[in-house]
């Protein structure tokens, strides 16, 4: 017993620095930062949610590198790069097993590239140019290697009649949610029906003004916005034809919202308040897809959040903001909703996007 325990003290010593016995297997956070036109790359502890930036991060990525995606199996990141001329690309690293990055290829794709969405799958990805007012579509090969997709009304992109704000896929990967601001002083959400990388007709649905927030929950009953000019939040029911029935309008207690993020629980709802707030409102999420600001609610962060991601384990949370070029990493307790600040990192600057392994 005491030859057993003597090991195991050995293993846990010698385990990567901020990796505790609970879990071993570290996760991997990349960050995007268009300023500078690179990619950040930290390791999080699974135990504490603290990162460690990797030996040779940044990592030098393509002109204005604005949005990342992770293929599902871990072994490819893809990033889009708005700031490419004469069109946008998107960039292909390889990731290795202690979560290092190189780049491999790029593909063109439609002007200013800002939002990515993968299939859950890993067969597709989805690209949005705000700056053409269209989705360019890439399917993914064995190897990750992107290739462009041919849609039904000719070329490899589709037109959407706007600039996207936000972009996601349901979670059986059969339909794409768009929102955008078609029509001054109201949020336009476009359900585009996807077979084989292809986009179909949308249904479209109305929404609050500037809808630059959007999620749908795990099990794809449910889907809301984040409304910046009406301070407030809006939630929907998912019907079978993609129509939207609208649940509620709530008012967002702070200001700007402009980032949504559902726990892996699927039980609170987080808000990124960009303007004079400087912090994160939480909601739960009840049967029904109707939200309650919880009590505890809200939760300070630095300056204009703008927007959050999450580890698999549900137990830790991580905000980007702007002003402050920081990335913030909070604990999450899963029986109340409750954010704690673990730590916060400085970026060389203002990050815009965030990814973190499985």
């Amino acid at each position: 017993m005491l030859k057993k325990a003597a090991a195991l003290l050995l293993v846990c010593a010698g385990m990567v620095a901020g990796v505790g016995c609970g879990t071993t297997t570290s996760k991997f956070l990349y960050a995007a930062i268009p300023g500078s036109n690179e990619i950040v790359a930290y390791r999080e502890d699974p135990n504490s949610g603290a990162l460690t930036q990797l030996v040779g991060s940044p990592i030098t990525a393509g002109q204005a590198v604005q949005a990342l995606a992770l293929h599902p199996s871990g072994k490819y990141l893809y990033a889009a790069n708005s700031g490419a001329a004469p069109t946008g690309t998107v960039s292909k690293f390889l990731v290795a097993s202690q979560g290092n990055i190189t780049q491999a290829t790029t593909v063109n794709v439609g002007t200013a590239p800002t939002l990515l969405a993968m299939d859950p799958s890993g067969s597709f990805l989805y690209v949005g140019n705000a700056g053409s007012f269209d989705v360019s579509v890439l399917s993914i090969d064995s190897s990750g290697t992107l290739a462009p997709v041919n849609q039904s009304g000719g070329g490899t992109s589709a037109p959407i009649g706007m600039s996207p704000l936000n972009m996601a896929l349901s979670p059986s990967g059969k339909t794409l949610f768009i929102t955008g601001q078609a029509t001054v002083g109201e949020g336009t959400i476009e359900a585009f029906p996807v077979t084989g990388g292809q986009l179909g007709a949308p249904v479209v649905s109305a929404t609050g003004n500037t809808p630059y927030g959007l999620a749908i929950d795990s099990t794809g009953a449910h889907l809301y916005t984040a409304n910046k000019i009406d301070n407030s939040i809006s939630a929907f029911t998912i019907n079978a034809d993609n129509s939207l029935t609208l649940i509620s309008t709530t008012a967002d207690t702070s200001t700007g919202p402009v980032s949504l993020f559902i726990d892996k629980s699927g039980k609170y709802l987080y808000v990124a308040n960009s303007q004079s707030s400087g912090n994160l409102s939480a909601f739960s999420i009840g049967t029904d897809g109707s939200i309650t600001l919880l009590a505890s609610s809200p939760f300070a962060t630095g300056s204009q959040p703008s927007f959050i991601a999450g580890d698999s384990t549900g137990n830790y949370l991580f905000v980007g903001n702007q002003s402050s070029p920081v990335i913030q990493s909070f604990s999450l307790a899963t029986s109340t909703g409750t954010l704690t600040s673990v730590s916060t990192y400085s970026v060389p600057a203002t990050p815009t996007s965030i990814v973190v392994s499985h």
